[in-house]
């Protein structure tokens, strides 16, 4: 969008778009200088760090709505299933696309803030794209799923037991756009006009939901009707200091790192 919008041009960047499958390729990639920024979520660049990789966030991407019931990630269950909370998941296998990662430390942090037990839960792994089929099929009790596969779920009849990201914290930040902390040194004014092209974008993205949607449609094979009924995320330019100290927390806890994020080297300069 702040490509379309020509906020990276008005810094004078010229900027290539690539798609990749996920951190398995954009940190790597990152690090080896085939990409000079990524975007990628939260938990993964805290795995990164504590891998002793030297990654650092400059800008932030996407932060839950915080609205339970209205966000843009859910656990689905079968309408007949007597899960009905998050507390009810405490015992229960469920799926998210990646193990030890965001989806099952949000879920897993969830359980605990309604009352439960987080560490009494199974996790498999399910692309968002097979959750569905696989809850409907007995495969999985519930199944972590992100737009536009929650609002094809609900519309299969299956139903929202949890919103996890907005329920681990109401403004936790699932992923943002970081680069080394070599490039931040030897390239500050790149990386500055990057920030500021970012922030752009974001403020401008909050501010045109119908804007953000129209460029999704041109990236993905999304059908217009479900892109017009998606809960898009909010779109914030800092990050949470605070939600990120809990969800770092959560990931000591439950084993996807060794030690609480140094903060202060993972966010941006001057985050709060």
């Amino acid at each position: 969008m702040g490509v379309k919008e020509g906020f990276f041009e008005e810094e004078g960047l010229d900027v290539e778009v690539v798609n990749t499958s996920g951190g398995a390729i954009a940190v790597p990639g990152v690090v080896a200088g085939d990409y000079d920024f990524a975007f990628g979520n939260t938990v993964s660049l805290m795995v990164a760090r504590d891998q002793g990789l030297p990654l650092q966030y400059v800008a932030n991407g996407t932060t839950t709505t915080g609205e339970e019931g209205k966000d843009f990630a859910a656990v689905i269950a079968p309408e007949d299933s007597e899960l009905e909370t998050t507390a009810d998941l405490q015992g229960q296998t469920a799926s998210s696309n990646n193990l030890m990662n965001i989806g099952d430390t949000s879920i897993r942090l969830a359980v605990d803030n309604a009352g439960g037990d987080g560490a009494d839960m199974d996790f498999i792994e399910l692309a968002f794209g097979d959750a569905a089929a696989a809850v409907q099929n007995g495969q999985v009790e519930a199944a972590l799923v992100l737009e536009p596969y929650l609002t094809q779920s609900l519309d299969a009849g299956l139903k929202a037991v949890s919103w996890p990201y907005a329920e681990a914290h109401p403004d936790l930040d699932i992923g943002g756009y970081f680069t080394t902390e070599e490039v931040i040194e030897q390239r500050p004014e790149d990386v500055e006009a990057f920030t500021r092209a970012m922030r752009k974008s974001m403020e401008y993205s909050q501010e045109n939901p119908d804007v953000v949607r129209e460029v999704i449609g041109e990236y993905t094979e999304t059908d217009p009707e479900i892109l017009e009924r998606i809960t898009l995320p909010r779109f914030k330019a800092d990050f949470s200091r605070e939600a990120m100290t809990a969800l770092g927390e959560a990931a000591v806890k439950y084993g996807v790192i060794d030690e609480a994020p140094d903060l202060d080297a993972l966010l941006p300069e001057g985050t709060e």
